[in-house]
């Protein structure tokens, strides 16, 4: 066994959700010293919400994890779950934060508004090492793989020399262990929705909407045919995208960051000039 590490595990699927206890589970049996802190219900698709206007209550959970295990239900989102983790629950910062593993993938554009990537990218905004994880499937429910290369993952070397601003995000693909291809290096691709909202009435006849939208097949990313420089573009056509890596069997691992600033449109926007505020304007 490697390094002994104190693991601070997150989700949005909340503290029952199978896929954390196989990650959290998993890594106490590697001998990490384990804190799971995760929402008290399912808060998927939630983003980095924070709660502001209600208290924040944590409860301790025994019953579902192995003695060695410390955990905490959340009343909020999963950044509140790790904000407060990090500023009450726990003694010392932990060594790494990890959230999931997610049932169901975190691709391309999911990453804005994922509660597991928020949740780890609490995480790499206080400087920690963190890892999103997902499994690419509603269905299908082998957590066992993907916790076990989150394991190995975390023993690997030079992965703590990486920048601590970076958040690695994990999909493993829904497959057995024998047809997963390896693990590659990709960039965030685009991953579209067609949204549709069904109209709906309550028992009283009030009219209500229900979000029901599918996945479109990911699209061209005109980033890499625009603005970027030529040499960026090659480079980053050579690197292939998350959504391509788990259609062709792999495990795709993107490394993101909180900094959304558009720096390689920065050049161009130098050559505009933004209108000057109205200085006869009057306060209202």
């Amino acid at each position: 066994m490697g390094q002994v590490m104190n693991i601070l595990v997150s989700n949005d699927d909340g503290i029952f959700a199978l896929g954390m206890r196989t990650l959290a589970t998993t890594l106490a049996e590697a001998g990490h010293q384990v804190t799971v802190v995760c929402p008290d219900r399912e808060r998927s698709a939630t983003g980095h919400g924070l709660t502001m206007h209600k208290p924040i209550r944590a409860e301790a959970i025994e019953e579902v994890f192995p003695p060695k295990i410390r955990a905490w239900s959340c009343s909020g989102t999963p950044s509140d779950c790790v904000k407060l983790a990090l500023g009450a629950l726990m003694d010392s910062f932990p060594d790494v934060v990890v959230s999931g593993i997610n049932h169901g993938a975190n691709l391309g554009t999911d990453v804005l508004y994922s509660g597991t990537v928020s949740a780890a990218m609490e995480g790499a905004m206080e400087g920690i090492p963190a890892i999103a994880v997902s499994l690419t499937s509603f269905t299908q429910r082998s957590f066992a793989p993907a916790a076990a290369y989150i394991r190995d993952l975390l023993a690997s070397e030079g992965l703590f020399a990486l920048p601590k601003s970076l958040l690695l995000n994990v999909n493993v693909p829904a497959l057995a262990v024998a047809d997963i291809k390896g693990a590659k290096l990709t960039r965030q691709g685009i991953r579209r929705y067609f949204d549709q909202f069904e109209r709906r009435l309550d028992p009283r006849g009030k009219t209500y909407y229900w979000l029901a939208g599918e996945v479109i097949e990911e699209v061209e990313d005109p980033m890499l045919s625009q603005s970027w420089p030529p040499e960026w573009q090659a480079v980053l056509a050579a690197v292939p995208t998350d959504v391509q890596a788990i259609r062709e069997g792999y495990i795709s691992i993107t490394p993101l960051q909180h900094n959304l600033t558009a720096i390689t449109e920065l050049s161009a926007l130098t050559q505009w000039t933004p209108p000057t505020p109205p200085i006869n304007a009057i306060d209202r």
